[in-house]
Formats: C-alpha cells, structure tokens, sequence
C-alpha cells in the first residue's frame, strides 16, 4: 500500500480526501498536519471514531515512513512543504494553487536530483483535465484566445491555479496572436487582463462561483468556448487527486496537469 500524508487535512478538499484515503485498499494514510487540530486523532476530528492517524502542526514530523505527500494547504506553504519532501525522499501531489511557472521549474529541478515525482495540477478534476488537454489541441490550429477564470467572491489569489496552469500550457503550445496588442490599447490597460506568459486571463470574483475556467477561441464569424464549471462539492477534486497519487510513485521530476498524467 501507498502510504500517505495529507497536509491540509481538515480543509474543504481535504476532509474528502481523507475520508476517500481512509476507505481506500490502495492506500494508508499515516499523518496528517492541520495546525488547529494538531495533537487528535484525524478520524476522531472528521468521523468521531478513532483511526489511529495522528495530526501534526508542521510537515517534518508528519513524513516518516511517508511515500506520498499530498498537499492541500495554501499557496504561501506549498511549495516549501513540497520541497521539504523531496528532500525526505517523498512524492509529492500539489493540490494548492497559486505557484508560478518558475514556482515548478524549482519543484521539477530538486525532484529530478532527488529522484522521486510531483504531479501538479491546477484542478484534480477529470472533467477539467479533460477541457484542459480540448483547449491545448485547439491551440495548435487556432490563432487566438482569451482565458476567462471565475471563483468565489471569497477566493483571494487571482488567477486561479486552474486559470493560471491553462494559460501558461497555451502559451507554450504558441503565443497567441493580437490586432492590437494589450500593451497599445487605448484606456486602462487592466481593462484586458493580465498577462499571463502571454495569454490574456481575466479573473472574475463574484458569489455564486466555486471554480470555473473557460477558454474562448475566436476566429472571423466563428468562435470556440470551451468551459469547466465546478458545484459546491470538493468531490470532484478527489478521484483526480488519488489517480495522481498512485501514478506518482512511478514518475520522476514534475508532471504538470492532470491531463498530462492521464494521456501519457
């Protein structure tokens, strides 16, 4: 079995995956680390019954005998829990958003040296990998396109790491094209986006959204919308999130996208 340690346990994805790792044959989960119920006993905190897996305030304790870390905490703490894996020997699943692109050629550089995987997703989603890996095929036969990202009002990092993985993987594929750059318009710049890696992404944040993220390619009298739209529910996030965690064992340096990992 795969043993695991979920960092952000008790938070929204996190309490689903804990529950979905406690039922699975597949995996052990082994530690936990949530600073405010560190000292209990994770299964007393989510279920009221006793699972025999303890939660920690920091990482380090947390990886003993740990082949997988997942981590759903937060954008300031990822990326050092991930590296501190690493240097323990341990996989790692980024769960967080709000890494940048030299954010991943870190985490890819001390994987690769250190000889275990990270998968990194901006979404765990099935149906999101799936929209993801349309949008990057349509790249490469369509000139242009604007990234339109949609999170709750409450969401405090813009883009989102959906929003922000989508627009950096289509501006590998190519830059898209402009008749009038966004550097060169007349008025507020901010008015058409940020820049991200030469992909124009425009971040809404407004109640009634969780995670949505829609590319929009145009050509004359035609265009391509291609949209993932997410419910209130974490559970999408988890069958995506054990796929990687299983197939990660078996990689080496940073695989970004779950669509990557699927279609490999």
């Amino acid at each position: 079995m795969i043993k695991v340690c979920l960092a952000g346990a008790t938070g929204w994805t996190g309490q689903a995956l804990a529950l979905a790792l406690q039922e699975s044959n597949e995996f052990e989960l082994v530690s936990a680390v949530a600073r405010k119920s560190a000292g209990q006993d994770l299964g007393d905190v989510l279920a009221g019954v006793e699972w025999g897996v303890p939660i920690f305030d920091s990482l380090e304790p947390a990886l003993a005998g740990v082949d997988v870390l997942i981590d759903y905490t937060s954008h300031s703490a990822v990326k050092n829990h991930i590296l501190a894996g690493i240097a323990r020997g341990v996989h790692g699943i980024v769960g967080s958003s709000g890494l940048t692109a030299d954010d991943f050629a870190d985490i890819d550089a001390a994987a690769t040296v250190n000889n275990v995987g990270v998968v990194a997703a901006g979404n765990f989603a099935i149906t999101a990998a799936v929209a993801q890996a349309a949008a990057l095929m349509a790249a490469k036969y369509l000139p242009r396109w604007e990234v339109i990202d949609y999170a709750s009002a409450t969401k405090p990092d813009v883009p989102s790491g959906t929003a922000r993985e989508l627009a950096e993987r289509l501006s590998a594929v190519h830059r898209p094209e402009f008749d009038i750059a966004p550097a060169d318009i007349a008025g507020p710049r901010e008015a058409r986006g940020a820049d991200i890696d030469g992909t124009q992404v425009h971040s809404i944040r407004l109640p009634g959204y969780v995670v949505a993220t829609e590319t929009v390619f145009g050509l004359p009298d035609e265009r391509l919308t291609i949209k993932f739209d997410a419910g209130n529910s974490p559970d999408p996030y988890v069958s995506g999130t054990l796929i990687a965690a299983k197939e990660v064992v078996n990689r080496r340096g940073l695989v970004r996208g779950l669509d990557t990992l699927l279609m490999s």
